[in-house]
């Protein structure tokens, strides 16, 4: 391992005492292909642009084929970045531990072992998209984080390929005007959510610290941030192995039809989940990756564009 500057920014080796697929760890923080804070190319970097505690920061994540990780950052967070990627690629989780009850689930495990959640170590870059997927289509949401990240994020600190964008630091959001969040598509929901985090966003930092149940609790004492959102915020900023997205439209009939053959609600599945915990996450996340598909009765839940409302 070694840091230090180069003309390309500063730069980290770490060679991780685990094999890591770093695009496979870093999918759930992509949100959608066309996702402003980041770019990559099949087999090649990752481009990610986020906040940190010391400013923005745009980092390029390769790894080499001896197993070592290479990080390039630029900008004021760069340091905070560089020190993270352990974190950011799993060292900190324990996917060892796990064992499985279901026949899916050992087999989505012999496949895929020691699938890692990554740690952001950092709640407000995964909060804003989290409340933007409140009870919307992935569309619709993906469509107004694009718009928010083009239209009131600052550009990426350079290098960077495209348009990479800075997510909007909670002072900027506090200045978006209702009618621009009415264009963006974002109902009224939704915007206080963001908004009440953005007052206290300094304070919801600590989750991180906290960490497991205890972190969730306090991402929830903000209005509009319930079960589902905590959990979503939990997977990715601290790496919560045992977070369940309770509350989602899809996850409980998944895990039922895959575990069960059968749907079932959200309580029946924390049953199920049950034999799983503390990693109860995780199973859910070898399920969704395991390729089963529930069978489906009826069309698809069509966008709705708030815009129009």
């Amino acid at each position: 391992m070694q840091a230090g500057e180069t003309t390309e920014g500063a730069v980290r080796e770490w060679r991780p005492a685990f094999r890591v697929d770093p695009a496979g760890v870093l999918a759930p923080l992509r949100r959608g292909r066309g996702d402003p804070t980041w770019h990559s190319v099949d087999g090649g970097a990752i481009w990610r642009v986020g906040t940190t505690p010391d400013g923005p920061a745009t980092t390029r994540i390769s790894r080499r084929g001896d197993g070592t990780v290479v990080m390039h950052a630029w900008g004021p967070g760069a340091a905070w970045s560089l020190d993270g990627l352990p974190a950011l690629l799993g060292d900190g989780d324990d996917p060892a531990s796990f064992v499985a009850h279901h026949p899916l689930v050992a087999d989505a495990l012999r496949r895929m072992p020691g699938i890692r959640f990554c740690a952001t170590r950092r709640v407000w870059d995964v909060l804003v998209p989290a409340v933007l997927e409140q009870k919307v289509t992935g569309v619709e949401a993906r469509r107004s984080w694009r718009e928010l990240c083009h239209r009131f994020g600052d550009p990426a600190p350079s290098p960077s390929p495209g348009r990479l964008r800075v997510p909007p630091s909670p002072a900027q959001i506090r200045a978006v005007p209702d009618w621009e969040w009415h264009r963006m598509g974002v109902d009224s929901a939704r915007r206080r959510a963001i908004l009440a985090c953005a007052a206290v966003a300094h304070r919801l930092e600590n989750a991180c610290t906290l960490g497991g149940e205890a972190g969730r609790e306090l991402l929830r004492l903000v209005p509009g941030v319930g079960v589902w959102t905590a959990a979503e915020i939990a997977q990715r900023a601290w790496g919560d192995p045992d977070a369940v997205s309770v509350g989602d439209f899809h996850i409980h009939d998944l895990v039922g039809w895959a575990l069960l053959g059968r749907p079932i609600d959200d309580a029946e599945m924390l049953a199920v989940l049950g034999p799983y915990a503390p990693q109860r996450g995780r199973a859910v996340r070898y399920v969704e990756l395991s390729g089963f598909r529930k069978p489906r009765f009826g069309p698809r839940y069509s966008p709705r564009d708030y815009r129009a409302m």
